[in-house]
């Protein structure tokens, strides 16, 4: 029988409890979140001579943590509609409700005996067949069922997801040997389908996998910036996004997670891992046990590795950092290492990677022993934590934010020769290692038919992920580099399969400069040939954060409006290419869609969004309109929005302040909201992974459907004068509220004349290039302006927008 789930039950509100609930609120299911009723009533409450029965006070908890859930950034929905999905309640009163539900998520204290308590009362209310699950990090799955009946054991297992919900990818399923394999099969298919998760599927050892190997990476880099005598900054320096990890490296991390978390997770292995053969490594040092007792915890306590200071007389803030020889707390510095700068010009991080560790430095030393204290650990755990050695990877990539895992390091820096290496620095592997070898396989992975395959303990050869589980929904573009049909050195266009083309570029943050618009042009001519269609995707951090500005900013500073007015002509054209081609172009965004990323999603004809997309039009911030052809979209989505009768200025007005603004949707659901994305024909993918695969799945239907190109619009209602004056009114008066400066008054002014159609009489219909040409006019003239151009320097020099 099918599983449906409707509804369901979260048993505990903390800051996990109440975040998993807006998670599920949030991909549209129903929420009843539950915790204790208070044992006294507070000031409040006295005040309004409440008792310990009222219904409001028995929900105190579960409803306070639910709005500090909601006021805490980032939000833990994607809309606040979800909110409405969710509602609440106290396990005296309401853990008879769970009855209606089809999965129950415990989130209580890690306590085992209080778990046991609430899973008695659970199963005291359930139906037969419910799920329910563990959100525990660390407690043994197969002893919270004790005592339960052969019902509950079967449709129980631990699911445990990571902090915050709605932005980390991981979700661990821990079955028991009582778990049906079929539960097990739904929980890691729904994680993914539904809750846009990496589902990995663990035993139910120790930490699991990803807290296991995370925890023992935390430790062993603090054992050897013991033996190198290296300081916090270094280590941060070191261990940051130059060898592909978060910004947050390893102490602010630790800072983030909390440090007496840290030390638990640490302390659980140690205690209960005997056969550990790196045990040790997870021995707290003193100096950490120190700042456990001093309570210096980390954000959570205002103070761990890092302190924020209290401002100073001229009300600049200071951020120090702990001496761990002094306990002190110092000025932050900048540590350079030779190694680090040599190697930072290299954009492909695998490459980067062996010129690390090859440094001849302290900073090389480091990563050579960090590198050879990792892969000694991944090598022992298989099959302690699991059968396969993707899911290390996975779990790392998705839990801790790795941008590659720890095998498919491994396999950049050359099995063999770092196996060499380990050797004669002391560091053993496990057997199975030299047995693969022996056999002459020599990578964890390789790539098959543009499929990622991974070495198999189980078999002795290469397997797909996707057996069993579902690996087989997921497109990387980078896995089809053999089946290259056309490129240049910022693009690639790769055959997917089923005669359907993709397009990725590997700009820095996905920036689209003349190259790029060369690539999308090149593509579609492509596809008109003899394919069904471009999918327009990447698998970078970000889509695209907009066009290449720096260009702009040198022929604005030279004046060379010509070569300004012609990128800008190309650039419109390529856009129009995107919706006028004769075959169907579906793009795939993900991350930051701003500016040029934006644009060219509203010209597709179809957009699946990441859920996690976070898009908008953002020109105004350095100075200028929209001028790829959004603006003009803009305008024409307006006209076609307003029904019979309907206020055309009002319509105009919101889009116009969504511009002005530089409004920027936090999520793909919002994007909808904005208008940025087309109710009933755009799509959301809850999970980033399989959004190329439903792009490409979007194309073909397109084809199937006997997709015709479009028309150009030549029946756009553009209101003239009379929505001009109402806009500059409303302009002039953000000015005089001081709202907008001087210059904000000028781009505003026009871009209100480009959505205006102009100084028209009377309301016209005009044709998209009409429009195009006002907007290219408008962008072109601003870029003459003085400020315009210290407001795009700004942004190439420190990021940082400026409001001059």
């Amino acid at each position: 029988m099918k599983r449906i789930i409707k509804k369901v039950a979260v048993l505990g509100s903390g800051v996990m409890g109440s975040r998993i609930a807006c998670h599920f609120a949030g991909v549209g299911l129903k929420v009843l979140l539950l915790d204790i009723a208070p044992k006294e009533l507070n000031d409040a409450e006295k005040a309004k001579n409440l008792n310990l029965d009222n219904s409001s006070v028995k929900s105190r908890i579960v409803n306070d943590a639910l709005t500090a859930a909601l006021k805490s950034n980032p939000s833990p929905v994607y809309t606040k509609d979800a909110l409405k999905k969710i509602s609440t309640g106290n396990f005296t009163d309401n853990m008879k409700d769970i009855a209606g539900c089809d999965w129950v998520i415990e989130v209580v204290v890690e306590r085992l005996d209080v778990k046991q308590s609430i899973f008695a009362e659970v199963e005291k209310y359930r139906k037969a067949g419910t799920l329910i699950t563990s959100n525990t990090s660390g407690i043994p799955i197969h002893l919270m069922a004790e005592g339960r009946s052969d019902d509950f054991k079967k449709h129980f297992c631990g699911t445990h997801f990571f902090n915050p919900p709605r932005y980390l990818r991981l979700l661990e399923i821990i079955p028991t040997s009582f778990t049906d394999a079929a539960v097990v099969d739904f929980l890691m298919q729904y994680g993914s389908l539904q809750l846009g998760k990496t589902t990995v599927l663990c035993k139910d050892t120790p930490a699991f996998i990803a807290n296991r190997v995370g925890v023992f990476g935390i430790m062993a880099i603090m054992n050897t910036m013991e033996k190198l005598q290296l300081s916090v900054d270094e280590i941060d320096t070191l261990t940051g996004p130059i060898i592909g990890r978060p910004k947050s490296a390893t102490f602010r991390t630790a800072d983030v997670v909390g440090i007496d978390t840290l030390v638990k997770v640490a302390n659980g292995v140690y205690e209960n891992c005997p056969d550990d053969e790196a045990k040790e490594q997870f021995v707290i040092p003193a100096w950490l046990n120190k700042m456990v007792e001093n309570n210096w915890l980390g954000d959570k306590t205002g103070q761990g590795f890092f302190k924020k200071m209290p401002a100073s007389p001229k009300g600049e803030k200071e951020i120090q950092v702990l001496n761990l020889s002094t306990l002190q707390y110092e000025p932050r510095t900048k540590p350079r290492f030779a190694t680090i700068e040599t190697a930072k010009p290299i954009d492909d991080l695998k490459i980067r990677l062996k010129a690390l560790c090859a440094g001849t430095d302290k900073a090389g030393e480091f990563y050579r022993l960090f590198h050879y204290n990792l892969f000694a650990y991944i090598s022992h755990r298989i099959p302690e934590i699991s059968d396969e050695l993707y899911r290390i990877d996975d779990g790392m990539m998705a839990g801790f934010g790795w941008e590659i895992g720890a095998f498919e390091s491994w396999d950049a820096l050359g099995v063999a020769k770092t196996m060499e290496a380990m050797k004669a620095a002391g560091f053993k592997v496990a057997p199975w290692i030299e047995e693969m070898m022996a056999k002459g396989i020599t990578t964890f992975y390789k790539v098959e038919n543009g499929q990622r395959l991974y070495y198999s303990l189980t078999t002795g050869g290469y397997q797909s992920p996707s057996v069993g589980g579902v690996g087989e929904a997921f497109i990387v573009m980078k896995n089809f580099a053999n089946q290259t049909i056309w490129k240049n050195s910022a693009c690639r266009t790769y055959h997917l399969g089923d005669d359907v083309l993709g397009l990725e570029w590997y700009t820095k943050m996905g920036s689209i400069g003349g190259e790029v618009l060369e690539g999308i042009q090149k593509s579609i001519a492509l596809a008109e040939e003899k394919y069904k269609g471009l999918v327009i995707a990447n698998d970078g951090t970000n889509f695209s954060a907009g066009a290449n500005i720096g260009m702009i900013f040198m022929l604005a500073i030279e004046q060379d409006y010509d070569e300004i007015d012609m990128a800008i002509r190309i650039f419109q054209n390529t856009m129009m290419r995107v919706r006028y081609s004769a075959i169907p172009v579906v793009l795939a965004p993900h991350g930051l869609a701003l500016g040029g990323g934006c644009e060219i999603c509203l010209h597709a004809d179809k957009v699946i969004a990441a859920a996690e997309t976070y898009t908008g039009l953002v020109e105004v911030g350095i100075g200028v309109i929209p001028g790829g052809g959004g603006t003009k979209e803009f305008v024409l989505r307006a006209a076609d929005e307003t029904q019979e009768g309907e206020v055309v200025i009002l319509t105009i007005q919101n889009r116009f302040l969504t511009i002005a603004t530089a409004k920027v949707a936090t999520s793909a659901a919002e994007a909808f909201e904005m208008g940025i994305y087309r109710k009933g024909r755009d799509q959301v993918s809850i999970n980033p992974g399989r959004r190329i695969t439903e792009a490409k799945q979007a194309v073909i239907e397109l084809y199937n459907d006997g997709y015709i190109m479009p028309v150009q619009r030549t029946d756009i209602k553009v209101m003239g004068r009379a929505a001009l004056g109402t806009l500059l009114a409303g302009i002039n008066g953000m000015n005089k509220a001081n709202y907008a400066t001087a210059h904000d008054v000028t781009v505003a002014k026009k871009l209100a004349y480009v959505m205006c159609g102009g100084d028209l009489s009377e309301p016209t219909l005009v044709s998209e290039q009409y429009l195009l040409d006002l907007e290219r006019e408008a962008f072109l003239s601003l870029t003459g302006e003085k400020k315009t151009l210290e407001r795009i320097q700004s942004i190439l020099k420190s990021g940082k927008p400026l409001r001059n």
